[in-house]
């Protein structure tokens, strides 16, 4: 790691969910080291966002997706209950788009990686994801394939927290590890 203003920084310890916060009835704990998260008896939609909000920044993390695995990472999003606004960089199973952009509560998919590059995507081993958002422009990479690039006006204008989703109808469970973020 290096010092200076371009340093990146973990913003999960590893011990407890401090800097967090938990939205909906799923679980999210921390077992091993590792964040988990796992439906509840509710089956909804469950969020697990930072206390700090985010504009410009280089985020990776690592995901191990158990059971079904639907999940995303959510950034500039702001949540009331379980309804969040923001923009989703998909996680799921194999053949469901990892690495695409997708709007909750609004647009929809905005773009899908091309299913050749679906790839990249080990399920049921540790994967790297790689988002980058600088103004209007979003990147994502998986274990280091360029997933999708493209510019969005109503993105350059948001800011908020970078949250994880757990998708409603149950049966998820979704190990996560070394979320590293640098500000831009």
């Amino acid at each position: 790691m290096t010092n200076g203003a371009f340093a990146q920084k973990s913003i999960f310890n590893g011990k407890n969910l401090k800097g967090w916060k938990i939205y909906g009835t799923e679980k999210w704990f921390v077992e091993d080291g590792l964040l988990v998260c796992e439906s509840g008896p509710d089956k909804g939609y469950g969020y697990f966002a930072t206390e700090k909000t985010y504009k410009d920044f280089d985020l990776t993390l690592e995901f191990q997706q158990e059971a079904n695995g639907n999940s995303g990472v959510f950034f500039r999003s702001s949540i009331e209950g379980t309804k969040i606004t923001g923009w989703q960089a998909e996680v799921a199973p194999p053949g469901h788009d990892t690495g695409g952009i997708y709007e909750s509560y609004g647009r929809g998919w905005l773009i899908k990686p091309d299913p050749e590059k679906d790839k990249a995507l080990k399920m049921g081993e540790w994967n790297t994801m790689r988002i980058k958002v600088v103004g209007d422009e979003v990147t994502t990479w998986v274990n280091g394939t360029e997933m999708i690039s493209f510019k969005d006006e109503k993105i350059g204008q948001a800011t908020g927290s970078i949250a994880l989703q757990i998708h409603d109808g149950g049966g998820i469970r979704v190990k996560w590890r070394n979320i590293m973020i640098k500000e831009l």
